[in-house]
């Protein structure tokens, strides 16, 4: 039987891309998905503990005077997790107390994220992460494409909080990379965070993907403007001279880039030691 990275090096290479989510689609329906991790990264788990300073709390407390019933009440921050698969990013952001939207294509993959929460909240499996007085955020599983609206009034919004991108910037073809940029940079709330865990980091372009390798400056050139087509040298950093020199007015800007101290097996070197980064931005 073929591997995972070649047959998922092979299904997309002749796939066209107009085709490329009904594709993810039936790898689901056929019970193949080596992508996942299987429990949620624990990168981003550390980052919203320690970097109080960048990413607002998951809730803000109001007090009896701002509330219509007198009592104190508690407003929830709003997460979207895209092409979440089997949703444990999102059990993880619930649990710590944002309201989160789970956002795939496959409606397969959303049966087994809703299977994976039932387990999860049987077991408890998400429990050390829940604060006392803070209780965990609502979770909505919602079908739709990406680069498409109509899935927002499924998801009861069209602005979020907090975005976090993981396995699904990687797995799309590098020519497709600024529709990704622009549709993050519509989806930001104002005030709100981006937040990326760059994987695979420093994987060359003639290695092929899914999942197709990123640097840090390849975020940089791509958030910072939006939609705007850059160029690539033959390892994947990306080359000086096709980053537009002007700021674009729907940019946004990295307050954070981090190496992680924990991430996923499929992030680290073979000593162990952490390849990935995750990055913060902002408008």
């Amino acid at each position: 039987m073929t591997d995972g990275p070649i047959r998922l090096r092979e299904t997309f290479a002749s796939t066209p891309v107009s085709a490329h989510n009904d594709a993810w689609d039936a790898l689901y329906a056929e019970s193949f998905h080596p992508w996942d991790r299987a429990g949620p990264s624990l990168a981003l788990a550390d980052l919203l503990a320690q970097r109080t300073d960048l990413i607002p709390p998951s809730v803000e407390r109001r007090d009896s005077s701002s509330s219509s019933s007198g009592t104190a009440s508690i407003a929830r921050r709003l997460a979207l997790v895209p092409g979440c698969g089997l949703g444990h990013d999102v059990l993880l952001l619930s649990a710590l107390g944002y309201d989160v939207v789970g956002l795939d294509y496959s409606a397969r993959a959303l049966e087994l994220a809703r299977e994976n929460k039932a387990k999860a909240d049987a077991e408890g499996r998400y429990a050390e992460y829940v604060r006392d007085g803070v209780g965990s955020g609502r979770v909505t599983w919602v079908s739709g494409d990406f680069f498409g609206t109509a899935w927002e009034a499924d998801a009861g919004a069209s602005k979020f909080d907090l975005i976090f991108d993981y396995t699904f910037l990687c797995a799309l073809k590098p020519s497709e990379r600024p529709r990704w940029a622009k549709r993050m940079s519509q989806l930001l709330a104002p005030g709100g965070q981006l937040i990326c865990l760059e994987f695979p980091s420093g994987k060359p372009l003639s290695l092929q993907g899914p999942p197709w390798g990123v640097w840090p400056e390849v975020y940089e050139a791509l958030l910072e403007h939006p939609g705007e087509p850059i160029e690539y040298a033959d390892d994947g950093s990306v080359k000086s001279d096709s980053v537009p020199r002007l700021p674009h007015p729907d940019g946004l800007h990295r307050v954070c880039l981090v190496k992680p101290q924990r991430t996923h097996k499929a992030g680290t070197n073979e000593d162990g030691s952490v390849r990935d980064f995750i990055s913060v931005w902002t408008r």
